[in-house]
């Protein structure tokens, strides 16, 4: 398996380095997470220019047709540079959504989406659910030419700023069936939507919202009545890979500002890099990178090449991600010694976003279980 990436790809990541080295980062990061929606439009708009809000998305639609390994890519800057924009929810998640959709719901939506006028956001976890998918008491019932909502969902990313939601309900079945479950398009602005906001543990934004009586069309039903499972198992195997860039980016920052931080901090007279027992432990940093990076990649090439083994190889990734994250940001944190918590060093930033990361539809050891029963 080739692992190196190509000319485009390259091109690509050398643009978001540089958006990255320019404009991105801890400073910025602590400025955008005063309020929400904890990012910065206008950034966002900048992303629609560049052509990143169009890269996964075929071009019969107007997008550039990239790969899972694109898109890994381009959210690996994201996570070294603390990129706080919204790419994961609207373009990997809810665009993954419309990607599979009808040619309706894609005529209707992707050119806003891709051109950065619209902000969306997916609400499928519940109180109870426990990152089990199809554990879900929210109802659609059928009424007339359509159905009524009524339900809650909590940790909706993108929340504040979501102006379209892509929405779980059940249709049939009691809460925990495999069948039953589908997926509705939800103007945030229609009655009976609730959204309350908050910031979550890496400063970004994202909210709970309620459905009362909420009356969408027989048109915003997203596939097949009662089959919405299946859609979303296939989109959130495809989201662990970017999850997976973007962790790997945040580990690899996280060891070189390390690195680098001891060969200046002395102590005892000299650099504590020089320190044979803090270079095992930078080594092993490193490892735990490299290891992370080869899955990452695997995953995403074997999502471009339809292999059997995808939702797996997402979960194995998954399952490393968490650990090594864990491993690498405690690390990092201790030969900071104290400052590495501190507000103003980048270090507790990264950590905190890689908790985030590690838990999003499901932690290590729930994807452990799953890999082992896939």
């Amino acid at each position: 398996m080739d692992l190196s990436l190509s000319e485009e790809q390259q091109l690509l990541k050398d643009s978001a380095a540089k958006f990255v080295q320019d404009q991105a980062g801890v400073d910025r990061k602590r400025a955008q997470r005063e309020q929400a929606p904890g990012f910065d439009p206008a950034t966002w708009q900048q992303f629609a220019e560049l052509g990143w809000l169009a890269l996964p998305f075929a071009e019969d639609d107007g997008g550039i047709e990239g790969g899972a390994l694109d898109v890994a890519v381009l959210t690996e800057e994201f996570g070294r540079g603390l990129v706080c924009e919204p790419f994961l929810p609207n373009i990997v998640i809810c665009g993954g959504f419309l990607r599979r959709a009808s040619e309706q719901h894609r005529a209707a939506h992707l050119p806003a989406l891709m051109a950065g006028e619209s902000q969306w956001a997916f609400a499928y976890a519940e109180s109870d659910s426990r990152y089990k998918l199809q554990r879900c008491a929210t109802a659609a019932q059928a009424a007339g030419d359509g159905y009524v909502i009524n339900g809650s969902k909590i940790s909706v990313l993108n929340a504040p700023a979501a102006t379209h939601l892509i929405v779980s309900a059940r249709t049939a079945g009691d809460s925990d069936s495999q069948d039953g479950v589908s997926l509705f398009v939800v103007n945030v602005d229609s009655p009976g939507v609730e959204i309350k906001s908050y910031p979550l543990v890496d400063g970004s934004y994202g909210g709970d919202i309620s459905f009362s009586n909420v009356s969408v069309g027989a048109d915003a039903l997203l596939g097949e009545a009662g089959q919405g499972l299946s859609l979303m198992e296939d989109v959130v195997s495809e989201a662990l890979i970017a999850i997976g860039g973007e962790a790997l980016g945040a580990m690899d920052a996280l060891l070189e500002q390390t690195v680098e931080y001891t060969k200046t901090r002395e102590q005892f007279g000299q650099a504590i890099g020089s320190f044979q027992a803090l270079q095992h432990r930078m080594a092993d940093m490193f490892m735990q990178c490299e290891a992370t990076r080869s899955l990452l990649y695997y995953a995403a090439i074997s999502r471009e090449e339809g292999r059997a083994d995808m939702h797996q190889a997402a979960s194995a990734l998954k399952v490393k991600l968490g650990r090594a994250g864990r491993f690498v940001s405690q690390q990092a944190v201790q030969l900071h010694g104290g400052i590495g918590m501190t507000d103003e060093l980048g270090v507790g930033h990264y950590f905190k976003r890689l908790l985030l990361l590690n838990t999003l539809f499901g932690d290590s050891e729930y994807h452990l279980d799953r890999y082992q029963s896939v």
